[in-house]
């Protein structure tokens, strides 16, 4: 009975590693935490932990959060092998990723990992060394040879893309970029009505000149983003400039807002990704020029620095979060053999700050 008092007492405790027990000499021992540990801390059977660990659909979203929590404050550590040998199972999806440090494709990770956790799976990722159809089979393989049950595609670059065959996986497989050429279902940010959108705002400020420094123009999202760009030019009667393409970085945005900066017709320019935007901001006020004064920026993806920027940026954000869960969600109805649809379209949002205002009034 002292054991079990001990052992409540404990599972209320937060942020404890691992479960201290009466070791019969006074003093106690720490042991690695067991199913039962996390069903007293949840304050639900060790039944109800079995299915949140082996990812059944019947359990509630509020108890399967309350579990994850205790065991995530238990440090608890399911043994994935003994797991697999029952359910015969891996739990694992497995995430094909670009080697990249841009802002969008490491968040929609994110939200995938946090997507995949919720619904009790762990993420394998096989990155690729080049956008290529040697690099996506080598990746593909070795996510199948972690029996991985289903596959997410984090990677939007042509290459990517058209070598993408729903002959090369044996699980199921989703996308996270619409392409004209995908072949799989596809979960994806609305990458035109964003760029429509941050354009049609610069126009109802007045602004007649609205330059793009776009992305990448082998990635899906940055062609997209100037489809959207365009269209909303073509459909005020307005001329539409030759975009310029940058690579997402901020040195990229600097270099080519140096060369926009000394057009003086130009009073806004739409920014491809923030961090072009932020080094477009900084060669506009190098060339003696302010924002949004004389030149009112907009980027796009809304990243954690954005609203500190001087002025705070004008963006369009996207919602990592809600990519990730959709994807997931996606990806586990066609792991279940549901019905499901093969498109699903995100629509971002216009978030409006101080680096855009009305054009000048020219004499």
């Amino acid at each position: 009975m002292r054991g079990l008092i001990a052992l409540t007492f404990l599972g209320q405790m937060r942020h404890a590693p691992c479960v201290s027990v009466p070791n019969g000499s006074g003093g106690a021992k720490r042991r690695a935490a067991t199913m039962g540990d996390v069903a007293i801390r949840a304050g639900v059977s060790q039944q109800t932990v079995s299915r949140v660990v082996n990812a059944h659909d019947y359990v509630g979203r509020d108890t399967r959060e309350r579990v994850l929590a205790a065991m995530r404050e238990l440090n608890y550590r399911p043994n994935r092998a003994a797991q697999a040998l029952v359910t015969g199972r891996s739990r694992t999806l497995g995430v094909v990723s670009l080697e990249t440090v841009a802002f969008g494709p490491a968040s929609v990770l994110l939200g995938l990992e946090r997507a995949a956790h919720s619904h009790g799976y762990y993420v394998s990722v096989a990155r690729l060394a080049s956008p290529d159809r040697a690099s996506l089979v080598r990746a593909l393989d070795q996510l199948q040879h972690q029996s991985v049950e289903g596959i997410l595609l984090n990677a939007g670059q042509d290459g990517i893309t058209r070598e993408l065959d729903r002959g090369l996986v044996d699980v199921p497989l989703v996308a996270l970029e619409d392409t004209p050429e995908a072949v799989v279902p596809v979960v994806a940010v609305d990458q035109v009505a964003g760029a429509a959108a941050a354009t049609r705002l610069l126009l109802e400020l007045g602004h007649r000149k609205v330059a793009h420094i776009a992305g990448p123009e082998d990635w899906s999202s940055g062609r997209r983003r100037v489809e959207g760009w365009r269209m909303a030019l073509e459909s005020a009667g307005v001329v539409v400039p030759a975009p310029l393409f940058g690579d997402w970085s901020v040195r990229a945005g600097y270099e080519l807002g140096r060369r926009l900066a000394q057009d003086r017709e130009v009073s806004a320019i739409f920014a491809g990704n923030d961090e072009m935007a932020l080094g477009a901001m900084r060669a506009v006020l190098e060339a003696g020029r302010e924002v949004p004064r004389d030149v009112s920026i907009i980027g796009f993806d809304d990243v954690p620095f954005a609203r500190y920027l001087t002025p705070p940026l004008t963006t369009i954000r996207q919602d990592f979060d809600e990519i990730g869960r959709r994807s997931v969600d996606l990806l586990l109805s066609g792991m279940r053999g549901e019905d499901a649809p093969t498109r699903a379209a995100i629509t971002p949002e216009l978030v409006v700050r101080d680096s855009t205002a009305p054009a000048l009034t020219r004499a």
